[in-house]
């Protein structure tokens, strides 16, 4: 039994992206950049490849499938340590990243032991089944007594934001990101509509849908928001993208169980979401929830997905 038996594919040959590293897997999967001239331009698009997983003693070489809405692992391969100590120790050891791309040495060796080989009893498989998302949100309803809070008022309107702008925004208003303002941390008082559709933020006065649309590009999120407001979505019609200013106020400094850096009353089905920002000189701004941050590209290779609020 080779490798695709053991993963349950059929029979069908494993294609792997040998020189896909871990570095690169977030310009090419969650901010729709590429790796050279490579660019994915759909959310079935797959990748596997092998890497060295650090975090923990012993390291471990892992098989991960990778896409736009997902990473998963799909099996832990049992390599000699040695092989790996070597692979990490020639690139360094860097204490904000654990995951190492693997030599050629280790490339070689799994052509030999796991890809051309019919015995997958170094291959270990890892349980991927995924629990029903969780969306009892825990949060006070309509009525309930709240704590006292000094209210903040957010810029609605879209507009133009520099580089240089959105990298202090989150520290001028006290909000987190995880790459210019990491002890940043935004208060909302968030109540639960009851609709099991919004909660609303009385800090800011801001009314959030807690799911979203599926990726897509910004002319068919501009559009979704349109479709909401005429078939009146949760009993309103003046729904819109939120602004960066929006989007910040609802990072939170720690990632909560279902990965992303939100209170788990939201979705963890829009991992990073359109804004109604535009980018100076070009491109769309987004807020990545999973990396508690912003980035931009440009919204059509499709883009985003989409998450929408209102002003109360």
């Amino acid at each position: 039994m080779g490798l695709s038996e053991k993963l349950g594919m059929g029979g069908q040959p494993v294609s792997i992206d040998w020189d896909l590293t871990p570095s690169d897997t977030f310009a090419m999967f969650e901010s729709w950049g590429g790796k050279g001239k490579e660019r994915i331009r759909n959310n079935s698009e797959l990748h596997y490849y092998f890497y060295i997983d650090n975090w923990n003693s012993p390291a471990r070489l892992c098989l991960m499938e990778r896409g736009v809405k997902h990473a998963k692992i799909l099996a832990h391969i049992d390599c000699p340590q040695e092989m790996l100590k070597k692979c990490v120790a020639r690139q360094g050891k860097d204490m904000r990243d654990q995951s190492y791309a693997i030599d050629e040495g280790i490339k070689q060796w799994l052509l030999e032991k796991i890809i051309e080989s019919e015995d997958s009893s170094r291959i270990v498989l890892v349980d991927n089944s995924v629990p029903k998302e969780e969306l009892e949100t825990g949060l006070p309803r309509k009525g309930d007594p709240l704590p006292s809070v000094d209210t903040v008022r957010l810029r609605a309107a879209g507009g133009v934001v520099t580089e240089k702008e959105a990298a202090t925004l989150a520290a001028r208003l006290g909000c987190y990101d995880g790459q210019h303002n990491p002890q940043g941390n935004f208060r909302n008082v968030l109540v639960d509509n009851g609709d099991g559709l919004t909660v609303t933020d009385h800090v800011t006065g801001i009314m959030w849908q807690r799911g979203g649309c599926d990726l897509t590009t910004i002319r068919n999120a501009q559009k979704y928001v349109e479709e909401l407001n005429l078939r009146n979505f949760a009993g309103f019609s003046d729904w819109r993208l939120p602004t960066m200013e929006e989007a910040f106020s609802l990072l939170e400094p720690r990632v909560n169980a279902k990965g992303v850096h939100l209170h788990p009353c939201f979705s963890k089905e829009q991992p990073f979401i359109f804004l109604a920002d535009q980018r100076k000189p070009g491109g769309y701004w987004f807020v990545d929830f999973k990396h508690g941050t912003t980035f931009w590209a440009s919204a059509t290779i499709p883009g985003g997905f989409g998450r929408v609020c209102r002003t109360m």
